[in-house]
């Protein structure tokens, strides 16, 4: 991958020299309590997003190879029990990843575009092509809609405002995880938790652990990060540290794109070759 000298590219190097934390493996009262885990029938389940509004979970499924197009992939919905509503609730996707909602809209990364899906007909309603894209992974969306995608191949994060896609961030190292907030974005990228700053460097908050993908705020200033390999942290922004919640990887789980669920405290993982979605309630906060 080529990247360039740019000022974000150089702050990334200086926060990441300067500002770095490692993970801390040290007793914690956080912890995750497992509640339910669905059946085996999805299909390489991605990412997972709570709807709050519909009371519903989404869940993308690649089903073929996560790197190719193979109109393969599809959306689920499933209840906040875990019971499959509809397994193939929306189809002719390729492989799906990240999603996010903003008004009546879900927004699907899938490879090359952002897939857009009305949710009341439950049907594709825009493909927006993302130029030079290879590996579109994860999405987040701010409170004025604008839609923001990472490039984990290309090193890139790109945004889509006003009908127009341009980029935002380049030169990272396997950028996934993307978190909007109204006052703060939050991105995961080579193995570590950054934010970015007004200038458009990042500042690095804390290491966690290799192949970085959801995040999802619990409280302002905490966080839970999971890494696909099979591991979840909690982070604590204001202190830079990364506590290990949950280790799957003996077990041959991933732990992917995670969704949350404030009101409950709970945290969907889904299982990517697992083949399933687990549910956990977040205790100690």
């Amino acid at each position: 991958m080529k990247t360039q000298n740019t000022p974000l590219f150089a702050g990334l190097l200086l926060a990441a020299g300067l500002l770095g934390a490692s993970p801390v493996t040290a007793q914690t009262q956080v912890a995750l309590e497992q509640q339910w885990e669905t059946d085996t029938t999805l299909r390489v389940p991605e990412s997972v997003y709570f709807d709050a509004k519909r009371n519903v979970l989404y869940v993308s499924d690649i089903q073929g190879d996560g790197a190719v197009k193979d109109g393969q992939g599809f959306i689920s919905r499933l209840s906040p029990e875990g019971n499959v509503l509809d397994l193939e609730w929306v189809k002719g996707l390729n492989a799906p990843k990240g999603l996010g909602v903003y008004k009546n809209l879900l927004f699907v990364a899938d490879l090359t575009e952002i897939v857009v899906i009305d949710i009341d007909k439950g049907s594709i309603v825009q493909h927006i092509p993302v130029e030079g894209s290879v590996f579109l992974n994860d999405i987040t969306i701010d409170n004025k809609g604008t839609v923001y995608v990472s490039d984990t191949r290309t090193g890139k994060v790109h945004q889509y405002k006003n009908g127009k896609v341009s980029t935002l961030l380049e030169g990272l190292k396997g950028p996934n995880g993307l978190l909007a907030l109204p006052n703060a974005f939050y991105v995961l990228a080579d193995g570590a938790m950054f934010s970015l700053e007004k200038d458009k460097s990042l500042k690095k908050i804390t290491a966690v652990s290799k192949s970085v993908d959801g995040i999802e705020q619990v409280k302002p200033g905490e966080f839970i990060v999971s890494c696909w390999p099979g591991e979840v942290f909690y982070v604590n922004a204001s202190k830079g540290t990364a506590v290990k919640l949950l280790d799957t990887q003996a077990q041959k789980l991933n732990t992917a794109d995670i969704g949350y669920n404030p009101q409950k405290k709970i945290v969907y993982i889904p299982t990517f070759f697992g083949n399933k979605v687990v549910a956990y309630v977040l205790k100690g906060l």
